[in-house]
């Protein structure tokens, strides 16, 4: 893509664009998140067939993803993505409209289909980005995604208490979240297709090499989600600590898994993508060993941190490698996207399950044996260390040593 010189500024000022558009992003999940309770009671709907709509988002986005790829290349990305993610903040007003379960699971389709796009078109972008400045920014957007998401949540929190409508709140959520959208959006890289660039098609399975940086994804979400979910059930009932300690395990992860991400990109500069990822694998599967032979909440916490830690940057690394992992970028991030909100569907059920079967211990010896396969496959995230830029629209300098 893109014939279009950018100078230094402009590429710096894109970095930042693309930033907020990540927090954006994450703003309109953390926003959703908050008021699930609310949307279940507007709807009627009980836990089971709750469960079972909240499915629909991720089911959305594995079919929809794929298609970013073509929207890019008939648009362009910057309207591509301009367009994308105005369909997303929007679509956080719809599940808070849904009066029974089939519109709410109807609502939560299109709700993920419009985060799965608009995902893609991101994450492609920010990977251009990184090209051009010839340094890790990735695993700094990502942390941007988490920082959008603990502001929405905290302002869904706040409207929560007061008891304010959950319509009214993502409708006012959504009508600031698409303005700060579309500005951000009119920063980013232009990038159009050449002539000679043939479409891809509308509708393609992910390339090889995609689902192979996916595996690693696909573990790393895993770990996340299963932690995420089931951290402070695991205090609670397997180290019988207070509800207050519980959640705090909770909120260590999360914390701790948003300053590795935002701090995480200095490290990929100076060990690259594969060390950086191997090291990161061997930290998460030391907090899992934690978290499966704890005998006290500290040590157990202490654990789940680590694993926060572990896991942070290696998703981010995922989609740059796979942005540089053929000839259709859009594509192999598609593939590594759907992989991994696939992973971060089944991860609670699938250690619910398991649990239910044995036991929560039982359940995070799974999470830990997975961690192995991060640092065991690091090797496949190669494309993942840049080399020097060479294309005539990449007008940034390389840095000195």
């Amino acid at each position: 893509m893109s014939a279009v010189v950018h100078t230094p500024r402009e590429v710096r000022r894109a970095r930042y664009a693309v930033a907020a558009v990540f927090a954006v992003h994450g703003a309109v999940t953390g926003s959703f998140a908050t008021r699930v309770p609310w949307i279940q009671d507007h709807a009627g709907v009980s836990a089971g067939q709750l469960g079972l709509a909240l499915a629909f988002p991720a089911l959305g986005a594995s079919l929809a993803m794929p298609l970013a790829g073509g929207i890019s290349h008939r648009f362009g990305a910057r309207n591509a993505l301009r367009g994308l993610l105005a369909l997303w903040t929007l679509a956080l007003i719809l599940p808070s409209l849904a009066p029974n379960l089939l519109t709410l699971c109807l609502a939560l389709f299109v709700y993920g289909a419009t985060a799965g796009m608009s995902d893609v078109a991101m994450n492609a972008l920010g990977v251009e980005v990184e090209n051009r400045l010839d340094r890790s920014i990735m695993s700094g957007l990502h942390g941007m995604w988490s920082v959008g998401a603990v502001v929405g949540s905290a302002a869904g929190t706040l409207a929560a208490h007061l008891g304010s409508d959950a319509r009214l709140h993502h409708a006012l959520a959504a009508a600031v979240l698409t303005a700060v959208g579309f500005v951000a959006c009119a920063w980013v890289l232009d990038l159009q297709p050449t002539e000679d660039e043939e479409p891809p098609p509308r509708f393609a399975l992910p390339p090889r090499s995609a689902l192979l940086i996916g595996a690693i994804g696909f573990c790393a979400v895993f770990a996340e989600g299963a932690s995420l979910d089931w951290s402070a059930v695991y205090l609670r009932d397997q180290l019988e600590t207070s509800a207050g300690l519980a959640a705090a395990c909770t909120t260590g992860f999360t914390l701790t898994m948003a300053v590795a991400r935002i701090a995480g990109d200095r490290v990929v500069d100076r060990y690259g993508a594969v060390r950086t990822v191997r090291a990161s694998g061997v930290v998460a599967l030391l907090g899992g060993l934690l978290i499966v032979f704890a005998g006290h909440p500290a040590v157990a916490m202490a654990g789940f941190a680590l694993m926060g830690l572990g896991i942070a940057v290696v998703v981010p690394l995922c989609f740059a490698a796979a942005g540089r992992s053929g000839s259709n970028p859009s594509l192999a991030i598609a593939g590594v996207a759907t992989i991994t909100y696939t992973s971060g569907l089944i991860a609670p059920s699938a250690i619910g399950m398991l649990a239910q079967a044995t036991s929560l211990v039982v359940s995070f010896m799974l999470v830990t044996l997975l961690t192995c396969g991060i640092a065991d496959f690091a090797g496949v995230l190669r494309a993942g260390d840049r080399v020097k830029v060479t294309r005539p629209d990449a007008a940034v300098p390389e840095r000195r040593p």
